[in-house]
């Protein structure tokens, strides 16, 4: 289908009109309707690929967090959701942005395809070096305010593998993103519904395995005084090599000046995540709790971030920045029209919506198969752990689209403002919810222990 849209421009001298200009613009590639069948086919398999991916990557982090490292430096657990949520706040960032431009036809032309890619690449390193740093100095900060004391003397080997792991987890997935999008669009597939899956298929394992072997390596070295120092520097250093390459690009450029406020407070956001998991992980009413916890802060993440994408693009295509739609003029829609209507956003929310129960008792019964016992496989916990993830989704894709609609109102781009306070808030919302139904399942089946003792206690003798 070609989109064709029309752009008119009117030059007024005090109220009398002296000229105008059209521009038309036709996108070979626009927006296809799409049945939610259709939908559904597309996101099935990466959405199951990247949980396979968090299924994997929770097992990693169920066996790190016992190495020696990772025993001594407790903070390194509070980095964790902050920078596999980088993925989050960067690589489906990142993707999004590049699936609206694919979708609108703006790197058809080789020559801007090639300039978009570049800008784009550059633009998250250095996002992911300055937010590296900033991840560290706030688990130290969380880490100080809970025990009553700063850890001064595992600062460097912090904030050196914190900066290392965002470096080069971001440089991969990047490259990754871009393969994704340019491949999507070559086989007529909507990168909108791919990208953001294909992100965590691997972004949560390659992160977590970069993390886990860049800290053992520093922790073996702690006594090199000038390494993980000299990391870092290197790394910061490569900033303005960055800088430059977004400079090509106007519009990058301005996301790189005014686009840090919400990478940040997603970073914060996610680690106050991290400091809940951190305080229960190590307790035994919370066991294997760092299996799941990857698994349903990915899936919640990757579910919203797809539909952010959708109704971004949605907005791109057939509105301008600071003027929405007619039927979306309400910036608090009833929840009833974000997931009972029959317009394309609504139906693609129904949709993903439907995906969270069958997604989650299909990894809940891998990870029991390859776990056994090790994990909680009562039908309380269950049910308990089905209600929290579709909470965590319901709370999402409304929160899409209400945010999207303030930000496109305010003439912000919703790819660049919403997916990171959306992926922040989903690693918050699914460690704490995580963390309740552990709890609540220990104290029922305590409750029901004690019940079991008590009776023959209080029988006849």
């Amino acid at each position: 289908m070609v989109v064709t849209q029309l752009h008119l421009e009117f030059r007024f001298q005090g109220k009398k009109l002296r000229g105008f200009s059209c521009e038309l613009i036709r996108s070979p590639r626009g927006i296809i309707p799409q049945t939610a069948f259709t939908v559904t086919c597309q996101i099935v398999v990466p959405l199951f690929l990247s949980g396979l991916g968090m299924m994997t990557a929770g097992l990693v982090m169920n066996t790190i967090q016992h190495w020696p490292v990772f025993v001594e430096v407790k903070d390194l657990l509070t980095l964790v959701p902050p920078l596999v949520g980088l993925k989050g706040n960067l690589e489906m960032t990142l993707a999004s942005r590049l699936s609206t431009a694919a979708n609108t036809g703006q790197i058809d032309d080789p020559r801007e395809q090639q300039r978009l890619i570049n800008s784009n690449l550059a633009l998250i390193q250095v996002q992911a070096t300055v937010v590296g740093l900033l991840a560290a100095l706030a688990a130290l900060l969380l880490g100080a305010v809970s025990r009553g004391q700063f850890d001064f003397e595992n600062m460097e080997l912090l904030c050196a593998s914190s900066v290392t792991t965002a470096f080069f987890a971001t440089f991969l997935l990047g490259m990754l993103m871009v393969c994704v999008v340019i491949g999507a669009g070559k086989l007529g597939v909507n990168p909108d519904n791919i990208a953001t899956p294909i992100a965590a298929t691997l972004g949560d394992l390659i992160t977590l395995s970069i993390l886990a072997f860049v800290s053992s390596f520093f922790y073996k070295h702690k006594d090199s005084r000038f390494l993980t120092p000299l990391v870092c520097i290197s790394l910061m250093a490569l900033t303005p090599v960055w800088v430059l390459i977004v400079k090509w690009n106007p519009p990058i450029m301005k996301i790189l000046k005014y686009g840090w406020f919400p990478i940040i407070l997603a970073m914060v956001i996610s680690s106050f995540g991290g400091l809940i998991l951190n305080k229960t992980i190590s307790k035994e009413q919370y066991k294997s709790m760092a299996v799941f916890t990857p698994i349903m802060c990915g899936v919640g993440g990757n579910l919203v971030a797809i539909q952010t994408s959708r109704i971004s693009t949605y907005l791109h295509m057939w509105s301008t920045p600071g003027v929405l739609p007619v039927w979306m003029k309400k910036f608090w829609p009833n929840p009833c029209s974000t997931f009972c209507t029959s317009e394309t956003n609504s139906m693609s929310a129904r949709v993903l919506l439907s995906l969270v129960i069958p997604g989650h008792l299909i990894l809940f019964y891998v990870i029991y198969l390859m776990e056994g016992h090790s994990v909680p496989n009562n039908k309380t916990f269950v049910v308990f752990y089905l209600l929290a993830a579709l909470t965590q989704v319901t709370i999402l894709l409304y929160l899409a689209e209400v945010m999207a609609r303030l930000t496109w109102y305010q003439a912000l781009d919703p790819d660049n403002h919403c997916i990171p306070y959306l992926t922040g808030l989903g690693d918050l919302l699914g460690t704490g919810l995580l963390a309740l139904c552990f709890f609540l399942n220990w104290s029922l089946k305590s409750k029901a222990e004690l019940d079991g003792i008590s009776e023959p206690a209080s029988g006849p003798p």
